[in-house]
Parts: structure tokens; C-alpha cells; sequence
């Protein structure tokens, strides 16, 4: 299983602490005791060996390499934001090197009654209270090294605040671009977005680096008030030598619904832990996703859904994509609480193999302390289907064709959920890049 991590202690990780809080004076008190409390969680903990449970598959020996402090102001702001995530019409928030670069953000003036978007930094400074009530609450320090980590070190991050009642038309985009001023150095995004009672609304998150051996360390808290839909997805595209260890937790109250989509297409080792909170009556989580792998990259998704009330319901669809010697790992965690009873949950992990040397070890779990509940599991590992394969190129399609074909069914369902056109377009185009059948977005469809 590998080699132990060495825990940092009293490391260069804490003296960068010392000098990064002692840059932050103009911060709040109270939020300067939660950095504190943070890099004291994070240098009890240490970094998580292979021995731990949750982390037997993922070895972080890659850490050593690189300096756990946050990297400084860039050196350069890149230019306007082209390519397939420039995704538009959005309301876009851009950080580079996870600092808010508003050049290249969108106007955040004229925004629709209710809806509030902009930096952390700023949202610290004109509605504290609106802030604090929320951040690091459904995100806890005590069990997760890298959420502690985060908090401790994060220089800036995403506000986004729905009054209650307030539905708003167009996503909200947080870009966060890494740049090469950041080589074997740390960032550490963050974003906080909270629904009010009765909103409607969707957020995405999009994380793109250009540079080389780094850490992306990035943390989001998702709070959906009673009777809210948030729609929210996360697509990771960063460098093939990027290490992307990410955690997103989220808290669901009454009769309220996050739909959440998940999508892994770069990275050299990529670790993303969900936890969602069902934490009211008839709560409602909807949780897709989808990793890529190939060469040496690889993915360990650890997916925990919590019915802490009754009448709740959730649905689990995961899938991956694995060539080359790549690795993934999938670990999902249904539990539901005593007085959960209602609970209809279900969970699903589906794997295609495309070489003979990748690897994916699946571990759905359920965790039941309530007799009248509907709970199912299931994982899947597998291969093209020959008949298929045989079928199409009998129609004249050369064997990459007929394989990539195929590969894009297989992604198809959980692309096909997001329901943001130029999202799902873009989306489509960054799986098809992966494929060797050279298939064009229009040609699938």
C-alpha cells in the first residue's frame, strides 16, 4: 500500500501560517481564530497515510515535493479567459492562483434583486455576519486535514448568496485558473454558496491550470435552505501534473433539492471527497459524476451521504473511464440515522476498463440505523462489449471509432444530466479530446 506521509508538525507548513496571518490583520478576529484553530487541526492530523481507511488506495508521498503555503500574487494576470470553459451567458467570478482577479470577471454591478456574488475578501468586509454564519460549518476541521489546510491558508474565495425567494436566470461561474508562477507550490480555492428559503438557482466551478508539478487544495461549502434548488457542477481540467485534492460538503434542509454534477478530466492524482447533509424533512440530493484517467493519472472519489431526517431521498450515479495504467478508486458512503425513517436512497458505480493495466477497486457502503427505509448499492467493472464493437464496425466504422463510440455511450448519461447547454457542449468536446476515434461533437450529437 505504499509508504507512510510524514505529518508535518512543527513544519515549514506552520511558520508559512505565522507570516501568511500576520499579511491578513484587516480580516476579522473571529476569522483569524478560525485560521488558528484550523493549522492547529491541520498539524494534529497531519497529512493521511495509506494505513487510514478512507485514504488505503491514494499514496500523498507526491506532497513531499511540494511547499504546503500559498502561493503569492501572480506575477502576471493572464488574459481574457478563451477557450471551451469560457462559458457563457454565465456571471463569472475568475481567480488565479486563488486570488479574485476582477479584470477578468464579469461586472458585478446591475445583479438581480437577492442575488449576491463576489469575493470572500469583499463579503468579509461588508457582510461579516452573512458570512460567518456559514463558512466552515458544513465544511468541518476535525476529521479532514485538507479542509483544515484550506481554511487555515486560503487567500480569497467565492461568495454567492441567493435571498429567499430569489431565482436568478443565469448560472453563476466560479473560474479558478492555476499559472505557472504557482510550480510546486499550493493553492487553495474556496467558495461558499448559500440558497435562501424557497431559490432557484445553479452555480459551477471550474478549475484550469496551465502549470506543471502544484497543489490545488480547494474547498466548497454548499448550503440549500428549506424549499431551495441549487443546481451546482464541478469540472476539474488542470494539468497533468497537477495533485487536486478537493472537498465539498453541503447541508440540505427541508423539502429542499441539490442537484449536483461532478466531472474529473485532468490531473496527476486527484482526491475529491463529498459529503452531503439531508438535514431536513423530505430533503432531496441528486450527486453525478464522472473521472477520466489515462497513462499513470489517478482518481480517488470518496462520496458520504448523511439522512439525518425522515422522508429524504437520494440518487448516486458515478461513473468512470480508465486506460493506459491508470488508477481510480471509488468509495460511497450511504448512512441513515435513527430517526431517518422514509429514507428511499440509492447508489451506483459503474467502471470501463479500456486496457488490460488499469485498475479500479469500488467500495459502496451502507450504514442503517432505521428499520423503514429503501437503501441500494451497487458497482460495476467492465469492458467493451465485443458484439457492439463487432456490430459497428460491421457498419464500417475502423476499431477506434467504434471504440470511441462506445466509451462516449458509456459517458453520455451523466453528461446528458447537466441541463446548462454550453456546459453540456463543452463538456462533451473535453470527453471526445480524450478519445483516439476522432469523433466531432456534432457527429454524436
Amino acid at each position: 500500500m505504499g509508504a507512510a506521509v510524514a505529518t508535518p508538525g512543527p513544519s515549514a507548513t506552520v511558520h508559512a501560517f505565522d507570516g501568511f496571518l500576520a499579511s491578513r490583520m484587516s480580516e476579522p478576529s473571529s476569522f483569524h481564530l478560525l485560521r488558528r484553530r484550523a493549522m492547529d487541526r491541520f498539524a494534529e492530523l497531519g497529512l493521511p497515510s495509506p494505513r487510514r481507511e478512507d485514504w488505503r488506495f491514494t499514496n500523498l508521498a507526491a506532497l513531499n515535493e511540494i511547499e504546503l503555503g500559498p502561493v503569492g500574487e501572480p506575477a502576471t494576470v493572464p488574459e481574457p479567459i478563451a477557450g471551451r470553459w469560457a462559458l457563457s451567458p454565465t456571471r463569472r467570478l475568475v481567480f488565479v492562483d486563488g486570488r479574485f482577479a476582477r479584470r477578468l470577471s464579469s461586472p458585478l454591478k446591475d445583479l438581480p434583486p437577492g442575488l449576491t456574488v463576489t469575493s470572500l475578501v469583499h463579503a468579509l468586509e461588508r457582510h461579516p455576519a452573512r458570512v460567518e454564519a456559514h463558512l466552515a460549518r458544513a465544511a468541518q476541521l476535525d476529521g479532514h486535514p485538507f479542509i483544515a489546510l484550506n481554511t487555515a491558508f486560503h487567500p480569497d474565495g467565492a461568495f454567492v448568496e441567493l435571498a429567499p425567494g430569489t431565482a436568478i436566470d443565469q448560472p453563476v461561474h466560479l473560474l479558478y485558473l492555476s499559472t505557472t508562477s504557482a510550480r510546486e507550490r499550493s493553492v487553495f480555492p474556496r467558495a461558499l454558496v448559500v440558497a435562501g428559503e424557497g431559490s432557484h438557482g445553479s452555480v459551477i466551478e471550474t478549475y484550469v491550470g496551465t502549470v506543471g508539478r502544484s497543489l490545488t487544495c480547494p474547498v466548497t461549502e454548499l448550503v440549500v435552505g428549506a424549499g431551495a434548488v441549487l443546481e451546482h457542477a464541478r469540472v476539474q481540467d488542470e494539468h497533468l501534473e497537477t495533485l487536486h485534492l478537493a472537498a465539498m460538503s453541503a447541508t440540505v434542509e427541508r423539502d429542499a433539492r441539490l442537484v449536483s454534477h461532478s466531472f474529473s478530466i485532468g490531473g496527476a492524482l486527484v482526491r475529491s471527497d463529498v459529503e452531503v447533509v439531508l438535514d431536513g424533512a423530505g430533503a432531496n440530493a441528486t450527486l453525478n459524476g464522472l473521472y477520466l484517467a489515462s497513462g499513470t493519472q489517478h482518481v480517488d472519489t470518496l462520496l458520504k451521504v448523511h439522512h439525518a431526517r425522515p422522508h429524504g431521498s437520494s440518487r448516486e450515479l458515478y461513473k468512470g473511464i480508465l486506460e493506459g495504467r491508470a488508477r481510480a478508486a471509488f468509495t460511497g458512503r450511504i448512512v441513515v440515522d435513527p430517526g431517518a425513517q422514509k429514507t428511499d436512497a440509492e447508489q451506483s458505480n459503474r467502471n470501463l476498463l479500456l486496457s488490460d493495466d488499469a485498475t479500479v477497486n469500488s467500495n459502496p457502503q451502507l450504514e442503517i440505523f432505521a428499520d423503514d427505509v429503501r437503501c441500494t448499492h451497487g458497482s460495476t467493472v467492465g469492458r467493451l462489449d465485443q458484439d457492439a464493437l463487432f456490430y459497428l464496425r460491421a457498419r464500417g466504422l475502423d476499431l477506434e471509432a467504434a471504440r470511441s463510440l462506445l466509451t462516449w455511450a458509456f459517458a453520455r448519461e451523466v453528461v446528458n444530466e447537466v441541463r446548462f447547454q454550453p456546459l453540456r457542449d463543452a463538456l462533451t468536446a473535453a470527453v471526445l479530446a480524450r478519445l483516439p476515434g476522432r469523433l466531432r461533437p456534432e457527429e454524436v450529437g
